[in-house]
């Protein structure tokens, strides 16, 4: 939060890098510890969170790009997906042995998740007498439950 307020006051676009480094890195080391343990959930992991990924990466293209040029964006983006490559395998072979630092990692990036939910993006969610939204909620939930049932 300090350091989304001082970002913030700068104007600057970092504080959507900022929200994304603190989900996406996270993630990656986890994928790549839980590949080293359990390949299938390793690949139902990935595959929730390239779907989850989809949405946010075209909302912070379009939010970058407001203040930044086409190729400053997508250069940006860039190095978050190659950062998102390195953490991965970070996390498969220098993590895997060691499960609570990545709890410890996780339980700080759920923080930032939920900072991030409750200050950018529920504020500025304003559907109405719109059921897509929820349904999609409830239908991801559903889907992670059936993945991790599908493989224990």
């Amino acid at each position: 939060m300090v350091v989304d307020t001082i970002i913030a006051k700068s104007g600057s676009p970092l504080s959507q890098v900022l929200a994304m480094m603190m989900d996406s890195v996270p993630e990656g080391l986890a994928l790549g510890a839980s590949f080293a343990h359990n390949h299938g959930l390793g690949l139902v992991l990935a595959v929730f969170i390239g779907l989850q990924n989809l949405p946010e990466g075209f909302n912070s293209y379009l939010e970058l790009n407001k203040r930044m040029t086409n190729m400053k964006t997508l250069f940006l983006l860039f190095i978050l997906a190659t950062a998102d490559v390195f953490a991965a395998l970070l996390g498969e072979f220098l993590l895997a042995e060691k499960p609570k630092i990545i709890a410890y990692i996780m339980i700080f990036a759920s923080g930032g998740i939920l900072y991030l939910i409750f200050q950018d993006i529920a504020p500025l969610s304003k559907v109405r007498k719109n059921w897509i939204p929820a349904t999609g909620a409830s239908f991801g939930f559903i889907l992670g439950m059936m993945g991790e049932r599908l493989i224990n």
